[in-house]
């Protein structure tokens, strides 16, 4: 049976502000990539979503980002390389804080937004967030896109890369995502959202913008948790996931 992992952005609040329906979403994933309080999440924040999924066997993975809280992270930033490094040292180290409280630990490592589109290609960044996550354990999984500089240089570094495709997100024929201020970014057709991931997952491929064929072959589906109908959407995929022969669970 083929497998693969269903991870969503979670702990996306703050102070009274919540954006992402956590408690639903962690009976649906396998993985929680659980912000770390530099784009969303404070410590009540942190703490409750940490306890939630360790309580449901779901994998926490610290979601780091640039310090940017007033634009959700979704804004390039030219932090210098070892100022990056420890943002996203301090990052992981605060979850895990809270997971280890939980009775679980940090399980793995994801960039979000701006810091997760720019270590695609900026060598300089994906290396500092590389020197972070293998100053903090080298035994961590990272997810990214593949074929990115950020998944190069970690396995050039010892790391684990692991293969990500997106749910809801439209694809450049060079296998990169669309920008979010480009239309069409952003899938909101849940049947079409349904058959991108079962194809993903049993055929490795996705239909770009342009209509030509990118090869993903995913380990891990992201499912955005702050999709307006997301809940929804996600129960649909992995009903699908499952009558395609596709089993869900953590590669951590």
């Amino acid at each position: 049976m083929t497998g693969v992992d269903l991870n969503a952005d979670l702990g996306e609040g703050f102070g009274i502000w919540h954006l992402t329906e956590d408690d639903a979403l962690l009976e649906i994933v396998s993985s929680a990539n659980v912000a770390c309080g530099f784009h969303a999440g404070d410590p009540s924040v942190l703490r409750r979503v940490t306890a939630s999924a360790a309580a449901r066997g779901v994998t926490v993975g610290a979601q780091v980002a640039y310090r940017d809280l007033a634009g959700f992270g979704r804004r390039f930033m030219d932090v210098p390389p070892d100022e990056l490094a420890n943002d996203v040292l301090y990052q992981i180290g605060a979850l895990n804080a809270f997971a280890k409280a939980a009775g679980a630990r940090v399980g793995y490592v994801k960039p979000h937004g701006a810091l997760y589109n720019a270590i695609v290609s900026n060598a300089e960044q994906a290396a500092a967030v590389v020197e972070a996550v293998r100053m903090f354990d080298p035994s961590l999984p990272v997810l990214g896109l593949p074929g990115s500089e950020w998944l190069r240089q970690a396995e050039k570094a010892g790391l684990r890369p692991v293969r990500e495709a997106f749910a809801d997100r439209a694809y450049t024929p060079s296998g990169t995502l669309v920008s979010r201020r480009e239309p069409g970014a952003v899938i909101h057709d849940a049947d079409e959202v349904v058959r991108r991931c079962v194809r993903m997952a049993v055929e490795g491929v996705i239909t770009a913008i342009d209509g030509s064929e990118v090869k993903v072959e995913p380990q891990s589906i992201c499912l955005h948790g702050d999709t307006p109908g997301a809940v929804e959407i996600g129960r649909r995929v992995r009903a699908a996931l499952v009558e395609a022969g596709v089993s869900v669970r953590s590669f951590a």
